[in-house]
């Protein structure tokens, strides 16, 4: 089964950080990596944008076209800052995959719907 590890951490444009914090926290994720590929566990993922860059899209109302606007769709001291998706047998071997994940300040586990699209 596949997971998702979400990674929240405070919102952070890497672009403009100094470059010793980013190669070390860059080298945490290859170290992860390293782990799920020693455990030869199928997995993908990327780091996202700030928050700032965000988009959203929702209903406007009943019969009404959507309303696009700037920025994530809810205020949050922290921000979903990057994903990897996980092959797991279940979720105790998932969150014992997650445990070995550099996170800011959490990592949500969640199952994905597989289908055949």
């Amino acid at each position: 089964m596949k997971y998702m590890l979400m990674l929240f951490e405070p919102d952070t444009d890497w672009d403009a950080v100094p470059d010793e914090e980013r190669t070390a926290a860059l080298d945490e994720h290859g170290r992860f990596i390293a782990y799920l590929q020693g455990r030869g566990i199928e997995f993908s993922g990327d780091a996202l944008r700030p928050s700032t860059t965000a988009t959203t899209l929702r209903p406007a109302g009943p019969g009404e076209d959507m309303l696009v606007t700037d920025g994530p769709y809810v205020e949050l001291k922290e921000n979903l800052a990057g994903y990897y998706v996980v092959e797991a047998a279940d979720l105790d071997d998932a969150i014992e995959i997650a445990r070995h994940c550099p996170t800011g300040t959490g990592t949500e586990i969640r199952p994905l719907w597989e289908t055949d699209l």
